[in-house]
């Protein structure tokens, strides 16, 4: 059973997150219950306390945060693609910990990144839930995008 929800877990991370993109992550949460609270360290060290909903991608949340809060932008260059590492985030231990290994094209990706920790992530792959409510998700000092670096893509 235990084995079964590990699977049925990765399986989601890796296939639902294109079908979900642009669509269901537009929403506003329907109920404070969808709601959840992290904490963001952005590349000057300040701590930010922001909201997520429940079942949106840490990219989404960085790129719907940056209207208000252009000091925790999160580039995403692939679009959640698993095509770069642009959207590379460093995890608290714990919440790092609760999570699934990274699947080998998310590994393959981090491997790229710049900063890399023990702890890195790409917040594509990281779908908010009650389970890692309260997280520490600290960005990277920079990061590079081997397509055209120095440009900032604006999200669609």
């Amino acid at each position: 059973s235990q084995m079964i929800q590990s699977l049925w877990k990765r399986s989601f991370v890796s296939k639902t997150l294109p079908r979900l993109h642009g669509g269901r992550e537009r929403q506003p949460p329907s109920s404070p219950d969808e709601i959840v609270q992290i904490k963001v360290v952005d590349r000057e060290g300040k701590t930010h306390t922001v909201q997520g909903k429940i079942g949106d991608n840490l990219l989404y949340l960085f790129h719907h945060l940056q209207e208000s809060q252009p000091n925790l932008y999160l580039e995403g260059a692939c679009e959640a693609s698993l095509a770069c590492s642009t959207c590379h985030v460093i995890l608290d231990d714990d919440t790092y910990d609760k999570l699934e290994y990274p699947e080998e094209a998310e590994d393959d990706m981090l491997d790229q990144a710049a900063c890399l920790t023990s702890t890195s992530r790409l917040g594509c792959q990281i779908i908010l839930s009650k389970e890692i409510e309260g997280m520490t998700v600290t960005l990277p000092k920079f990061s590079k995008n081997f397509y055209v670096d120095g440009h900032i893509p604006q999200p669609h």
